[in-house]
């Protein structure tokens, strides 16, 4: 059935998609690529809220929780940026698809109710799917170069990300919630890019087009949908997202970036995604008991 929660879901999956694109056709640096994403998306929102008379201080918990999510965010988007410049938009797309396992693992530890034992078997899967994706020879090494240890990084981001705003978007609206987390996580990356000393101007024309897709349709049009659907959906629900937009990513990146991808790629990231799958299959798997053989009367 297809509820507006979903309908949500599917636009925030599609906007997200064409962001690796982008961010791999180098126009701008990674980091400072992710200060104009929060700053132009919260340079749209903003106003709005204010006009509209929107914007609210919730209590201090709430509000502290809001932050983290946008500094985690901020740091998610600026580690995927410098993993898709690193590496390839496929594997990092692939990687950070992998927070629905740390959402799991943080669901474990930290919410109800827990993971079952598919959880556990998809994410076993899983991992072995991350390690045919990126070759067997890469892990026997531990030659973990930093575009792949940022792509797994971001995952880990992201899950943070998910499992604080499942519970804050329970107090606050999204709108509310999504602008002061801009503020958040826009404050977060213009300081860190200033003591990094990265360049805040200088792009040319198609540079600065680039980031005024990603903040309108990258950031806001995409979360302001995944927020609806983290408000009224399960939060690993909501991270099942990137599996589609992993997939959608790989074909542009091989249409417009003429990425190789190989068979091995293909085959990890079938393993990977099945893996992440099973996360999600709530009936536990049993296999079938043979039934007992009457016999006759004698």
């Amino acid at each position: 059935m297809i509820t507006k929660p979903r309908i949500a879901l599917i636009t925030g999956i599609v906007c997200i998609s064409i962001f690796p694109v982008l961010v791999k056709l180098n126009y701008t640096p990674g980091l400072i690529s992710a200060f104009y994403r929060m700053a132009i998306a919260l340079s749209i929102i903003l106003p709005y809220v204010l006009f509209t008379k929107q914007l609210k201080i919730p209590d201090l918990r709430t509000l502290l929780l809001t932050i983290i999510c946008g500094i985690c965010f901020g740091s998610d988007v600026a580690v995927w940026n410098i993993a898709i410049q690193e590496s390839t938009a496929t594997q990092a797309s692939f990687l950070t698809n992998l927070s629905p396992v740390w959402v799991g693992i943080g669901t474990f530890f930290f919410l109800k109710p827990k993971p079952s034992i598919n959880f556990w078997i998809g994410t076993v899967i899983a991992l072995l799917g991350m390690i045919t994706l990126v070759g067997f020879k890469f892990f026997a090494q531990f030659s973990f170069d930093i575009g792949f240890s940022f792509g797994l990084l971001s995952g880990v981001f992201y899950a943070i990300y998910i499992l604080i705003s499942k519970e804050v978007l329970t107090k606050t609206s999204i709108v509310n919630f999504m602008t002061l987390s801009l503020i958040s996580s826009s404050l977060f990356l213009g300081i860190l890019s200033y003591a990094l000393d990265e360049p805040f101007t200088g792009f040319s024309n198609i540079g600065w087009f680039v980031l005024f897709i990603q903040g309108l349709v990258c950031q806001l049009l995409a979360w302001l949908s995944i927020s609806y659907s983290t408000q009224h959906m399960r939060a690993t629900r909501v991270s099942l997202s990137l599996l589609a937009q992993a997939i959608l990513a790989a074909i542009l990146a091989w249409i417009f970036l003429n990425e190789l991808i190989t068979l091995q790629m293909i085959l990890g990231g079938i393993i990977l995604l099945l893996g992440i799958r099973i996360t999600f299959y709530d009936k536990p798997f049993v296999l079938p008991m043979r039934k007992k053989a009457k016999l006759p009367p004698l």
